[in-house]
């Protein structure tokens, strides 16, 4: 099996059409949810994503788009895209925004999709600690992709203890990759990085994919129409923000 990860496109389809562009050939597409807010193209997104053979968890912009819950915890620019974006769309997309699963969900033998964490949705895991604490509540698991962070990498625990796993890039302007290679007898807590709005220092789109043949996780970044992303986030009278850090990736 060759499973295509993605995570955090918050509806920039500039990003994501140069994933699917240049993703290999793949058998099914893990989304770990945030498919909609901040970006421009939420009906496109979806549209664009229903057409894949996917399995989903649903990520929080995607709960606050459709009105599942309240914008309390989200900052004023936040809000402000999540308010656009469910006005935007039509009520059918609201309803699939609404009935997307929550994580985790397993996609096969110890394998498992969340958007924060198997301990809870929401969280950030970005210490050792939270980290910890996914693991533990996904025991089945030896591999369990996240997303929410914006970063990608993650956490690697074999029989030495744990450490931070960080893919290596030579450039931020050019299609590259970096092979993990997976050992029974480890656990993996890997998040694909973000497809829309990457928070890694690296502007360019991350995504993954996993391959169950070779025992390999291969991490992606590819460049896109950063231009024409940002441009359509200042036409939708969104706010400057979501436009300007498209292009620094923070």
């Amino acid at each position: 099996m060759r499973a295509l990860i993605l995570s955090d496109i918050h509806a920039n389809m500039q990003a994501l059409a140069a994933v699917l562009a240049a993703a290999p050939e793949h058998d099914i597409v893990w989304n770990l949810g945030d498919v909609v807010g901040y970006g421009a193209s939420p009906n496109e997104t979806i549209v664009c994503l229903k057409e894949l053979n996917s399995v989903y968890v649903r990520g929080n912009h995607d709960r606050a788009c459709c009105g599942l819950t309240s914008l309390d915890d989200f900052n004023p620019v936040a809000r402000q895209a999540a308010e656009w974006t469910h006005g935007q769309l039509s009520r059918s997309r609201r309803k699939w925004l609404c009935d997307l699963p929550q994580g985790p969900v397993e996609v096969g033998e110890g394998l498992v999709c969340v958007h924060g964490s198997a301990a809870d949705e929401d969280i950030y895991v970005q210490t050792l600690g939270e980290a910890i604490d996914a693991l533990q509540a996904a025991p089945s698991a030896w591999v369990e992709f996240y997303g929410h962070t914006h970063v990608q990498g993650g956490f690697v625990r074999s029989d030495d203890g744990w450490y931070v796993f960080k893919p290596e890039y030579t450039s931020k302007h050019n299609e590259e990759f970096f092979d993990l290679p997976m050992r029974r007898g480890v656990r993996y807590l890997l998040n694909p990085g973000s497809v829309g709005q990457p928070r890694d220092g690296d502007w360019r789109a991350g995504f993954a994919l996993y391959d169950d043949v070779v025992s390999v996780v291969r991490f992606y970044r590819v460049p896109y129409d950063l231009d024409r992303a940002q441009k359509k986030i200042l036409a939708a009278g969104l706010p400057e923000r979501l436009a300007t850090r498209l292009a620094n990736g923070l």
